[in-house]
């Protein structure tokens, strides 16, 4: 099982959440951005950096999925796509999306987008908070123990 994350938008304190993990657990982290990141060295984290262009990185990480590897992304057409290739997907908040739940979020999305290209700006997500870094780590513990164990 491998972890990708679609890094470009990810928060960095996200990012050190999963540098330990990928530290403490055997488990390999890719992080994937149109540009380079630094990455503590270790042999079970690695940057991939892609060209500049519209959901480049979102292609690359769905070629490069594995039934069972984790994305971790705020990109809900992305965490659809891996979920229908085997994948799981976690967002930077601590939320799961699932195969249940992925259909409301791409029609909520979908509004926004016409609600947006109409004139009507909703403002972006709020600052990720104190509480969306406990629940993003508690989700990601209670995934790589599951998988783990497995």
């Amino acid at each position: 099982m491998q972890i990708w994350v679609d890094a470009d938008a990810c928060p960095k304190v996200i990012k050190e959440i999963l540098f330990r993990s990928a530290r403490r657990l055997p488990v390999d982290l890719t992080l994937v951005a149109n540009r380079p990141l630094a990455v503590p060295s270790s042999p079970r984290i690695r940057s991939l950096v892609v060209a500049s262009g519209f959901d480049v990185a979102d292609q690359a990480i769905v070629a490069e999925l594995c039934a069972g590897d984790l994305v971790i992304t705020a990109d809900i057409p992305l965490a659809a796509e891996v979920l229908a290739k085997g994948g799981h997907a976690l967002s930077p908040r601590g939320e799961r999306f699932t195969s249940d739940s992925i259909g409301e979020r791409l029609a909520v999305r979908g509004w926004l987008e016409q609600l947006r290209a109409s004139g009507i700006h909703s403002g972006g997500p709020p600052t990720l908070a104190l509480t969306d870094r406990q629940a993003f780590a508690n989700q990601l513990d209670r995934f790589l123990q599951q998988a783990l164990r497995a």
